[in-house]
């Protein structure tokens, strides 16, 4: 027979992430640091107005870029927290999540052999996109003695005459690292004199705890060349709404939009309405939970240096990226022994680019008890490791 299978999607490898969810599942009282989701229920308001939605009917297709109040309230969003200033009809669109976004802005972009920079250690999903989108993936090692932020050298020396697009993915996953605004302005000029484009995943930008975040769009000469992606998941506590969205020049916004109207046709109804509440009113619940997540963020940083175990202060998004190059294990088998050991869930660096061996991703968006007792869990299986 015929082989019935994509050669591109075939040579993907299935995300690193899965393997730990899907032992703990099976695995009593066992305690997952490793999930990318916050713990809080979405905001009672915001999913009353979901409901207020159903209750009236609102149950049809909405036109392929969104609501327009959503639209609308996106733009104020932008603007008052970080002085964007975008056309609600022909420079936005509402997406299936930010990951969504992610795919169409590749698939609107990229022509056969365009490279794509991708900064790793970072999520999981811009590889495998930009290559189904027919793009060339050149990965950027960052590193842990710059904080793991994307620097002008690196910048310079990953480009090509065939780069066409840079991925930002700040405040970051795994690291938590963030691009402050004098990190931007370095590589800005490059990315202009190279006249190349930006996709900037700023998913987290609500969940930064050093100062306001800062755009890339936002700098002089930036806007055009830039397809902002955001969302309601991580900063609204809205992940299973499935709702996102894309700002960025005409030009480009246009034509995801194509892709996506064949794809999708609209983000679904009921979590566009409930956003547009997220928006107007969603501000406290925003700043409670950042807070809440800053505390747990402080509460770590104090564990592990308890325990001995080197990690850089991360300012950005919910994650603690320790480093395990002391033990003479790899990632994935420090995380595997600590599972089977002590029950506790971790990701190994790695599902996170190779750069990120010798070191776990910790997710602290959970309760403080439990990160206690898997801290405690952690240092008990470490003390272990350096008696032997």
């Amino acid at each position: 027979m015929r082989n019935p299978l994509s050669d591109t999607v075939v040579e993907l490898q299935p995300s690193g992430i899965r393997k730990f969810f899907d032992i703990v599942t099976e695995m009593e009282d066992a305690i997952s640091l490793g999930v990318g989701e916050p713990d809080f229920a979405t905001p009672w308001h915001i999913r009353d107005e979901g409901i207020y939605s159903l209750e009236k009917g609102r149950t049809f297709y909405t036109s392929n870029a969104g609501l327009k109040e959503l639209k609308i309230e996106i733009c104020k969003f932008l603007n008052r927290r970080y002085d964007l200033s975008y056309d609600y009809q022909d420079e936005t669109m509402v997406t299936v999540g930010g990951s969504e976004g992610i795919d169409i802005c590749f698939r609107a972009m990229l022509n056969p052999g365009d490279e794509v920079l991708i900064p790793q250690p970072s999520y999981v999903s811009y590889y495998p996109c930009a290559k189904i989108a027919g793009g060339e993936p050149v990965i950027i090692n960052l590193k842990a003695e710059n904080e793991f932020r994307l620097t002008k050298q690196e910048l310079l020396d990953a480009i090509t005459p065939k780069t066409k697009l840079l991925v930002l993915p700040f405040p970051n996953n795994p690291t938590g690292a963030v691009m402050e605004k004098k990190d931007l302005e370095e590589i800005a000029q490059v990315i202009i004199d190279n006249d190349l484009y930006v996709l900037s995943d700023e998913i987290y930008s609500e969940l930064t705890y050093l100062d306001q975040h800062v755009s890339i769009a936002s700098l002089p000469g930036m806007k055009e060349r830039t397809i902002l992606i955001n969302g309601f998941s991580k900063s609204h506590a809205m992940t299973g709404w499935r709702l996102g969205y894309a700002c960025g020049p005409k030009q480009i916004i246009s034509q995801m939009l194509k892709i996506h109207q064949f794809a999708i046709m609209c983000a679904p109804t009921t979590s566009q309405y409930a956003a547009v509440d997220a928006l107007r009113n969603g501000d406290e619940d925003v700043a409670h939970m950042r807070e809440e997540y800053n505390g747990r963020r402080r509460y770590l940083l104090h564990r592990f240096k308890q325990m001995g175990l080197e990690c850089f202060e991360p300012y950005g998004a919910f994650y603690m990226f320790p480093c395990i190059k002391e033990f003479g294990m790899t990632s994935d088998e420090f995380a595997t022994n600590l599972l089977m050991a002590e029950k506790v869930a971790v990701v190994p660096g790695t599902a996170f680019g190779d750069c990120g061996e010798g070191f776990l991703r910790i997710s602290y968006a959970y309760s403080l008890e439990n990160l206690k007792e898997a801290l405690d869990r952690m240092e008990r299986y470490i003390t272990t490791l350096r008696n032997k």
